[in-house]
């Protein structure tokens, strides 16, 4: 069930890997999507901006858990390319540990605090009460996205990216299933979509766990390896951690410009909602080749292959450019269309202007959103999670910077800048930041050489 990723054409061997990402990702997205397709189909407009106006602080969780995750399977891959399967063991068992108390302690923080975290956003009144019933529910079952988010992690950093699909694809008919169920014939509204959601986590989290453990023989633990070990677990969380703080300090520029949307009142937020999701759907084979990346550099890294993860990168780079174009194409003559899966297109006319506005002017710039993604996630696969996590640093300032100066001034057209102007400021840092790691794993593996050179003339 794993795949080496350190031998062949990287464009091919990329693009053969991200596929079945692509799909994943796609599904991973329908159970959010579910959630707003259908409230906002069946509760109405107030319903939605209440899902909606959950979005950043959704992210800002939730990002961190799949950061986390995505963290915890690098040393993982990068141990695969060494072929130490022995620590590659060790460090299996120590993210399951370190994901089991990750997820009791931010459940309980966030289920706490989701009321006082929405207040300070500013959400309306006329739709606070639904977003507190509904992410309240969602962060109860953090421990279910830590499980799935930690197995398709470890799955992917051995190489198998078309088993979480398969996963997916079961769960997320299930999410869709429950949903029409729960708010339609029961009519429990936002509660009965947040139900969905967690239940549909629950079984995808369980049923993946079950097969890595049955399927993956590389992974059967030998005595001693199960336990807890200090090394391995500073090893996970000095890459984990970043990457799951940058996920959260990107969302925390997000949650500032929801505030900032919040106060331009409910049309604004639904119609940033509907455009939201339009935008997650299409950038799905975006963050697919980044996830991608991380794994391709990790194992090439592991077998001391950063040739490869210099061609892999430019391979990515221009899949990304590809896409970023043909979206354009997409959204020119789909987007009343995709967005018609959220909305009434034919009533709620003035909302679906607004929302193909914000489209445009945040499509028009995938391309740095594309380069970005191919640098970021690159630079996590090669362990250098702390500069990808500044980049999130920078994204954070700039949205905050347009909240904060451009909205009052522009309203929402302030808003639609807010996305761009994050993408260029991290481009601007995560490039050098690219090339500065390139140098430094270099001159690493140039020493290493030196050195068993050195034993070897010793030995004779």
């Amino acid at each position: 069930m794993t795949k080496d990723l350190t031998g062949g054409s990287p464009l091919k061997v990329i693009l053969l890997f991200t596929l079945p990402l692509v799909l994943g990702n796609l599904f991973q997205q329908f159970y959010a999507l579910a959630d707003t397709i259908i409230v906002g189909r069946y509760c109405g407009v107030s319903a939605l901006a209440s899902v909606g106006s959950t979005g950043s602080i959704n992210y800002l969780i939730l990002g961190f858990v799949i950061g986390v995750c995505n963290g915890f399977a690098i040393p993982i891959a990068q141990l695969f390319g060494a072929r130490d399967y022995h620590d590659l063991r060790r460090h299996v068992a120590n993210a399951a540990w370190l994901c089991l108390a990750g997820s009791v302690i931010l459940t309980v923080l966030t289920v706490a605090f989701t009321r006082p975290m929405l207040v300070l956003m500013q959400t309306p009144s006329d739709i606070l009460e639904g977003a507190v019933i509904y992410i309240g529910w969602i962060f109860g079952g953090i421990p279910f996205i830590f499980l799935y988010n930690m197995v398709a992690g470890i799955m992917r950093a051995l190489g198998d990216s078309k088993t979480p699909l398969y996963f997916l694809i079961l769960t997320s008919v299930l999410n869709i299933g429950l949903d029409l169920l729960f708010v339609v014939p029961f009519q429990m509204g936002i509660l009965g979509a947040a139900l969905a959601t967690d239940i549909s986590q629950a079984v995808s989290g369980v049923i993946s766990f079950v097969y890595l453990c049955r399927k993956f023989s590389v992974l059967a633990m030998e005595p001693g390896e199960a336990r807890p070990d200090k090394r391995a677990c500073l090893r996970l969380l000095g890459i984990g951690l970043p990457m799951g703080l940058q996920c959260s300090i990107t969302a925390i520029g997000s949650v500032i410009m929801q505030w900032a949307v919040n106060m331009l009142g409910s049309m604004a937020v639904a119609a940033v909602t509907a455009a939201g999701k339009t935008m997650n759907l299409l950038t799905v084979p975006l963050e697919s080749v980044g996830t991608a990346m991380a794994t391709y550099s990790g194992q090439n890294l592991g077998a001391a292959r950063l040739d490869r993860v210099r061609k892999g990168v430019h391979a990515a780079l221009l899949i990304a450019a590809v896409y970023a174009v043909a979206s354009l194409a997409i959204l020119h003559f789909g987007d009343v269309a995709i967005m018609g899966l959220f909305l009434d297109t034919e009533t709620e006319v003035d909302i679906v202007a607004m929302s193909r506005e914000y489209l445009f002017w945040n499509s028009a710039f995938f391309i740095p959103l594309g380069a970005l993604i191919v640098w970021r996630y690159s630079i996590q696969g090669l362990g250098y999670s702390t500069l990808a996590m500044l980049a999130g640093v920078a994204e954070m300032v700039a949205r905050t910077l347009v909240a904060i100066a451009l909205v009052p001034v522009l309203g929402y057209f302030g808003a639609e800048l807010a996305n761009p102007a994050a993408w260029i400021a991290a481009c601007l840092f995560l490039y050098p930041a690219y090339r500065w790691t390139c140098r430094q794993l270099e001159n690493r593996l140039l020493a290493a050489r030196l050195h068993m050179k050195k034993d070897a003339c010793a030995a004779q």
